[in-house]
């Protein structure tokens, strides 16, 4: 079972939703805690494009490169980042509904390795439930045009 689950259902057409979603440059709008973000590889996303991600958690900044491991477009893709002992990878599939929206349906995994990383496993799930809740909400609320102006960064 997945650490971290989530879905919803965004009322815009799948190849808008996704090619918003995929294009993690969108992360500081859409994930309140991601205050940069650094494309590392040229051209079109693809399986092996990297971004470096900064994210501000509890007052202290810290970077992570995101990798692509899977890309569908318009169907789903998969991002990973590791980091001392820490394999964090996202999964993303996006589907449309009858109504011309799109369903996207959200599950993150989350490896440990080393000792003290898995005694730390339940917290750095309950972390980063709670940093990254808001996320498909958010994505929802900047693509139906119903995000505050002070929620667009």
């Amino acid at each position: 079972m997945a650490d971290l689950q989530d879905s919803i259902v965004i009322a815009r057409p799948v190849e808008e939703v996704f090619s918003f979603a995929s294009n993690l440059e969108n992360a500081t709008k859409v994930m309140e805690n991601v205050v940069a973000i650094e494309k590392l590889t040229e051209g079109p996303i693809q399986v092996g494009s990297q971004f470096k991600e900064t994210r501000e958690i509890r007052g202290r900044k810290a970077s992570y490169v995101m990798e692509f491991t899977e890309f569908e477009s318009n169907k789903r893709y998969s991002v990973k980042s590791e980091s001392n002992g820490l394999t964090v990878v996202y999964h993303y599939d996006f589907k449309p509904t009858v109504e011309g929206g799109t369903k996207i349906n959200f599950h993150g995994d989350i490896h440990t390795s080393g000792f003290m990383m898995k005694l730390t496993k339940p917290i750095i799930r309950r972390i980063l439930k709670k940093e990254d809740a808001d996320h498909l909400p958010q994505l929802k609320r900047l693509l139906e045009g119903t995000a505050e102006p002070s929620e667009i960064k």
